[in-house]
């Protein structure tokens, strides 16, 4: 696991620093899929530290665990580096995943990776999903895979995500939507308005618990 933290000044006896956790998927050294999802973890702390968090980024570089996954999938024992990589993205505050598109979806490998961790373990987390490819063409993968895996995982989903394509990276992009600076901008914002939202809310307040004597009692004709 390639694992980067970085930090704002905090004061002491402060709450605990925001943990982003970021997943990408990359296969090649460089890779644009770690480029984009570097970008989106800068964007999404810049965010975090502007409204007074202290953020720690740790980075899931998905290429470096392959055989471990592969192993894991087959014989349900994980290595204690991917056992580290899974609690990294179980116990982070939010999470950025980032995966090329090959045939028109997610990669096997990030696939592969989210087959492993439990289907309850992501409730309520807040996620930016993000995806490249060669061509604008394949951008709807992330509405059509990306957004439905992590649904099934009952983590809640950004409203924007950030699709790379080739004429993307140092241009305008397609005229028709905005340019990947301003996408990247704005789902950056919208991943740390959820992930200070959740740490700024007080804790839900336990439910009393009526004795069934008396719920039976309160039923019952005077």
């Amino acid at each position: 696991m390639n694992t980067a933290v970085r930090h704002v000044p905090g004061q002491s006896g402060a709450p605990r620093p925001v943990r982003l956790a970021v997943v990408s998927a990359g296969l090649s050294v460089p890779s644009s899929t770690r480029l984009l999802a570097d970008r989106l973890a800068e964007a999404t702390r810049g965010r975090l530290a502007a409204a007074g968090h202290e953020v720690e980024v740790r980075v899931v570089e998905l290429r470096d665990l392959a055989g471990d996954i592969a192993n894991n999938l087959v014989t349900g024992f994980p290595s204690a580096a991917l056992e580290e990589a899974v609690e990294t993205v179980t116990g982070a505050d939010g999470l950025i995943a980032v995966t090329p598109v090959f045939s028109a979806s997610y990669s096997g490998l990030f696939k592969s990776f989210f087959d492993l961790i439990d289907n309850t373990a992501l409730t309520g987390k807040p996620v930016l999903a993000a995806a490249t490819g060669g061509t604008a063409r394949h951008s709807l993968a992330l509405e059509h895979a990306l957004r439905p895996l992590f649904a099934y995982l009952r983590a809640i989903v950004v409203p924007t995500a950030v699709y790379a394509a080739s004429e993307d990276w140092g241009g305008t992009g397609d005229a028709l939507t905005d340019t990947l600076p301003t996408r990247i901008d704005r789902a950056a914002g919208e991943l740390a308005e959820l992930i200070g939202g959740r740490r700024g809310a007080p804790a839900p307040e336990a439910e009393a618990v009526v004795p069934f004597e008396r719920q039976l009692a309160a039923l019952r004709p005077e």
